[in-house]
């Protein structure tokens, strides 16, 4: 059956046809042009005192973010383990050593405490790790003081993973602001999207400048094409850079519908036993990107993934959280650091539909559903 309410489905109702129309008649559709620019601006002025590189791909940013670090083969990078793989592929690309760490409970990111602990470890075994990958997971800031505490501590650069947080804030502060380079995704089922597309931040202009000229496979400014080093295919094109604007200027109300189909979930949901939310902290803000939930099974009588049935042969898209990295067969070689916090989550937890477009009928019938496999079950 076609999901009659998809998990995260884009919402074009601004300026995106106008936009890309002018991107189109102006010639420029690839990586040059105005919109590219408008983009760049606009996103550097949204999260403040950083500027920004517009990208094709969450993911390019992630491995450009580790180029710019220096990250080579034969290093370690301490990467959040409960996320998805483009957190951790681009160490792999670099033939470096992803470190995985567990997660903690209250934001479900990545647990300081064990960060420092593994951080010793590495030291001791005579490896110091050469970055840190921490994830702000469905839009909800990890503990971002804690983190860079322990990381300036130790002179270790944090690579901040924002591709499902732009406008979540921690401290009144951007998610992609803290560390020595952020990055976002805006692909198509993200808050906003470009289609697929992406953006690398820093305060550091030094780093912005190499990302620019790596971006655009490392061209030098020269009437002939010459090249001192190995670049990257790596830009947006203004096409993309067109949509971007557009959904930039839907940002806050897309923020805003997605807090509020959280609060009705937690609402519609307050009568059923069992099920427990991701909560924003005093300090963070989360866009709630998607809408999460932990299902006690011992409660409920029903499991994440029966109920994940159960709602698709209605036609209702949900989806498992991210299954943890160290758990993955392409990685399970590798080190892990921690206990059973993001493997108790995975087992346990489902992103119900949270599309900016959702009614409040979608969400009651959604839950309605859900009611009615408890009371199966009891």
């Amino acid at each position: 059956m076609k999901n009659q309410i998809p998990l995260s489905f884009p919402v074009f109702n601004g300026n995106e046809k106008s936009y890309t129309e002018q991107a189109i008649q102006s010639g420029h559709i690839a990586t040059f042009g105005a919109f590219i620019n408008e983009f760049e601006n606009k996103l550097s002025k949204r999260i403040k005192t950083h500027e920004v590189v517009a990208l094709n791909s969450g993911t390019s940013s992630l491995h450009l973010a580790m180029v710019l670090l220096g990250i080579e083969a034969g290093d370690e990078v301490i990467c959040q383990s409960f996320t998805f793989c483009a957190s951790a592929n681009p160490i792999v690309y670099l033939g470096a050593t992803p470190i995985f760490v567990d997660s903690e409970k209250d934001t479900w990111n990545l647990d300081p405490e064990l960060v420092e602990d593994t951080i010793l470890s590495r030291i001791a075994k005579g490896k110091k790790p050469k970055a840190i990958v921490i994830v702000h997971l469905f839009g909800m800031p990890a503990k971002m003081d804690e983190i860079i505490e322990i990381a300036e501590k130790y002179g270790i650069p944090v690579i901040e993973d924002a591709a499902e947080a732009v406008g979540s804030t921690y401290g009144g502060k951007s998610c992609g602001s803290f560390g020595d380079v952020g990055v976002f995704s805006f692909n198509g089922n993200k808050i906003i999207t470009t289609g697929g597309g992406g953006a690398l931040v820093s305060k550091h202009t030094e780093l912005i400048q190499k990302a620019r000229h790596l971006s655009t496979q490392a061209r030098e400014d020269l009437p002939y094409y010459q090249h001192l080093e190995i670049g990257f295919n790596y830009k947006m094109n203004n096409l993309a850079a067109a949509v971007g604007v557009a959904q930039l200027e839907l940002l806050d109300q897309f923020v805003t519908k997605r807090r509020q189909i959280n609060e009705n979930y937690k609402k519609l949901f307050s009568s059923i036993p069992g099920i427990t939310f991701q909560e924003d902290s005093e300090k963070s803000f989360s866009n709630f990107w998607l809408t999460s939930i932990l299902i006690d099974n011992q409660i409920t009588g029903f499991s994440n993934d029966k109920l994940r049935v159960s709602l698709m042969k209605r036609g209702i898209e949900t989806r498992f959280l991210w299954k943890p990295l160290h758990m993955q067969p392409v990685f399970k070689e590798l080190p892990f650091y921690g206990g059973k916090c993001a493997e108790t989550m995975f087992y346990s937890g489902l992103c119900l539909p949270s599309s900016v477009d959702l009614t409040i009928q979608n969400q009651e019938l959604v839950v309605n559903l859900i009611h009615d496999e408890l009371v199966k079950h009891h």
